[in-house]
């Protein structure tokens, strides 16, 4: 089985936040809102080509560390990897087939934070475009909320994927 499955596709999607964080940060002042409190008034600022850097590392480099960890764990070893009914997914007929699946389950996480830091990216974008800045806690709510249901359904899927030795 091929364990780079979704490589391609996610490849694609971390260009596209790239391109998105590096165009949309262009609006930005020189000194930016980067940081507010509970109800989204700034608390932090920083320069601008700071920030973009900052965030360039958070977008990209966190989801693709995220995206690649699964399989790489699958494949250093028994001892790393922490999965219920270990024995029969790692018995060597089924460890190919259990690594590409936990890459492609670590696509697909690495999936939803680069959705949800680059999300967070746009709030912050425009809470800059607001004088004073002030970002909005009702739209970073939702979205943390809609991020979090994703996580709970995602490892509800995988306990559920694991549970099964037949």
């Amino acid at each position: 089985m091929n364990t780079s499955r979704g490589s391609l596709p996610f490849g694609l999607l971390l260009v596209a936040a790239a391109v998105f964080v590096m165009v949309t940060s262009r609006s930005l002042p020189p000194v930016l809102a980067s940081h507010f409190d509970a109800i989204g008034k700034p608390n932090g600022y920083m320069p601008r080509g700071i920030y973009v850097v900052l965030m360039f590392v958070i977008v990209i480099v966190l989801p693709s560390f995220l995206a690649f960890l699964p399989s790489s764990l699958a494949r250093r070893g028994d001892a790393r990897l922490n999965i219920p009914n270990r024995e029969y997914w790692l018995a060597p007929q089924k460890r190919e087939a259990t690594v590409a699946y936990l890459g492609q389950q670590g696509k697909r996480f690495a999936t939803a934070v680069l959705l949800f830091l680059a999300y967070v990216h746009w709030l912050v974008v425009q809470a800059n475009t607001h004088h004073p800045p002030s970002l909005s806690a009702s739209w970073l709510v939702g979205g943390l909320t809609a991020f979090l249901v994703f996580v709970a359904l995602w490892v509800g899927s995988l306990y559920a994927h694991f549970r099964r030795s037949a």
